[in-house]
């Protein structure tokens, strides 16, 4: 009888295994919408060597994010968990730019206000029942 054999994980195949962990890492201004880092586009780029170092590149969505150190930590330890990969470094790319454009479909109606036009017959009665929450200030 032959026993199964396992291969070692290819770094492409852990490369992907570190994306999927990624999914599960919340972008800390989506908190309360339960976005991803992978959802909102600010993953660039994942790199596994064969001696299971993962170099993550990430954009952030402004220069001035107050919450990179701490996703820069969540990052590092999700990738961490994945089998294959011994180390992780966060490299913050001020290289790129972030856009909307990034973001995936699930992302950008969990963070829509508005239904798509379309979807709204009559945009004044749609406004008049569904107002925005808005804040006036003055």
């Amino acid at each position: 009888m032959h026993e199964p054999t396992s291969s070692p994980p290819t770094p492409g195949s852990v490369g992907s295994a570190v994306t999927a962990a990624l999914s599960g890492v919340i972008d800390p201004c989506c908190r309360d919408r339960g976005i991803s880092v992978v959802d909102m586009g600010l993953v660039s780029e994942v790199h596994v060597d064969p001696d299971g170092h993962a170099a993550i590149d990430i954009l952030l969505t402004s220069g001035w994010c107050p919450f990179q150190v701490d996703l820069t930590a969540e990052v590092t330890a999700a990738a961490e968990t994945v089998p294959g990969v011994r180390t992780a470094e966060v490299r913050i790319r001020v290289d790129r730019t972030w856009s909307p454009d990034r973001m995936s479909p699930s992302a950008r109606q969990r963070l829509r206000l508005l239904p798509e036009p379309g979807e709204v017959g009559d945009r004044d009665r749609y406004l008049a029942a569904n107002p925005l929450p808005i804040a006036h200030v003055g």
